[in-house]
């Protein structure tokens, strides 16, 4: 099987635009922010709480810590929220009600109020992709759009193995798609 399609901001905002149709416009549009702006897989959206997202106190954290049994590989690990999708949390908390009193219900919430599984989430992602007409987009395409991203603008590959929670440089390195643009900046550094 190939890997997920890595995409522009022209496709990203095609999808956004989809998913500003969608019933759980706002929903959709978060679930898609956190893989884009945070590099996220299906699986770990799907297992978020609102208090992984929210203090006590209704602010919106700079980071999630995803405990064992909600990544993969079973390894706890920290995700870095940009100052865009904390204001993105902000936006979709501050819309809907209860969240403050309830921190143990699902930030991503199916229609019957549960958590997603991340089957259902990675098939919800392939409908908001096929319904942009984006051919090879998959739920991992936010992640490796996210890291291809990070490499693009010169980020060292340790901070973005450590961003993306891999173990391995090599499982980082085989994310990042190395296109014309970057070889076209790296002969221009020299």
């Amino acid at each position: 099987m190939s890997q997920a399609k890595v995409l522009s901001e022209t496709e990203l905002k095609r999808a956004l635009a989809v998913v500003s149709t969608m019933k759980h416009a706002q929903r959709n549009r978060l679930l898609v922010m956190l893989s884009f702006q945070a590099g996220m897989r299906a699986g770990e959206i799907a297992a978020l709480k609102v208090g992984h997202v929210i203090n006590e106190d209704g602010s919106v954290r700079d980071r999630i810590h995803l405990q064992h049994g909600q990544t993969k590989g079973d390894r706890q690990r920290t995700v870095i929220l940009s100052q865009k999708l904390q204001r993105e949390i902000f936006n979709f908390v501050g819309d809907l009600t209860g969240f403050k009193r309830n921190l143990d219900q699902p930030l991503i919430a199916s229609q019957k109020g549960g958590h997603f599984s991340a089957t259902t989430l990675v098939m919800l992602f392939r409908r908001i992709y096929d319904l942009a007409g984006l051919a090879d987009a998959r739920s991992h395409s936010g992640r490796r759009s996210f890291i291809t991203k990070l490499a693009n603008k010169g980020v060292s590959v340790r901070v973005v193995q450590t961003l993306a929670g891999h173990s391995s440089m090599q499982t980082t390195q085989r994310y990042i798609d190395v296109n014309e643009g970057m070889l076209v900046q790296a002969v221009e550094l020299a």
